[in-house]
């Protein structure tokens, strides 16, 4: 099932935030070669072209549904491959600052994943990554739990969406060990408010949903998205509701 980058749009106000909080962290410096990993439609890795004036940007993803968003935004310092993270890290290509919102929690092995991404960072180079926390927001825990119930558990092969992102004390203590000096990493909330329980289906069902979905035939998408719902309202019981969507950033710089 391919993204649909309408319905990861109509949250944008709220996806944004974190991407300028992010991007306030970073030092603006000459002629970087930066790379955006994940960069969805490309708006965001515009705004970073447009807020360092003289640094070249890449933006990556994996999904040609985003991209064809992105085309008309090139420029000389900005341009677009279809690529994937694990891609990246093979190419043997080395950045001044890599930037990821929003995206490394779909990319497994934390422990492994980032010491990787360090190394392809010159010295003196900048990380600044922000992902969703997974284990600890409240949709994802429902549909994490519905998908490990019958009938959906066989209808999805046993499948499920296990969050690869580890804690803060986690990726302090990578970003130490793997030379990184500035650290800054902390979690930080940004409530959802939802009029209504169908904002709060929404708002997953562009993300965090896709892959579920995918696994699923037409009839067994229908019936696992009712259920869903049903536990959506169930756990949201007060309108307009108020979801506390935490979110992880960490900076660093390499020595």
């Amino acid at each position: 099932m391919p993204w649909n980058p309408d319905v990861y749009n109509q949250f944008k106000n709220i996806r944004f935030q974190p991407f300028f909080d992010l991007s306030d962290l970073m030092a603006d410096e000459k002629d970087m070669k930066a790379i955006d990993l994940g960069c969805g439609t490309g708006e965001q890795t515009a705004i970073l072209a447009e807020k360092f004036p003289q640094s070249f940007f890449t933006g990556i993803d994996s999904s040609p549904e985003m991209l064809a968003k992105a085309g008309n935004l090139q420029h000389e310092r900005l341009h677009f491959r279809q690529m994937t993270t694990e891609e990246v890290l093979e190419s043997g290509e080395t950045w001044d600052l890599i930037f990821s919102n929003a995206a490394l929690q779909w990319s497994d092995h934390h422990q492994e994943l980032f010491p990787k991404l360090i190394s392809k960072l010159n010295p003196g180079g900048q990380m600044a990554v922000q992902m969703p926390y997974q284990p600890g927001n409240l949709l994802n825990r429902i549909l994490s739990d519905l998908a490990s119930e019958e009938p959906f558990s066989t209808q999805l092969n046993s499948w499920n969406l296990h969050s690869p992102v580890l804690t803060l004390d986690d990726y302090v203590q990578i970003l130490f060990d793997h030379g990184l000096k500035d650290s800054n990493v902390f979690q930080k909330v940004y409530p959802i408010i939802a009029e209504d329980h169908d904002t709060l289906f929404s708002f997953i069902s562009g993300s965090a949903l896709i892959p579920y979905l995918e696994r699923l035939d037409e009839d067994q998408q229908n019936v696992f998205t009712t259920e869903f719902k049903r536990r959506i309202a169930a756990a949201f019981p007060k309108l307009p509701a108020v979801y506390s969507f935490k979110r992880i950033l960490m900076y660093g710089r390499r020595g």
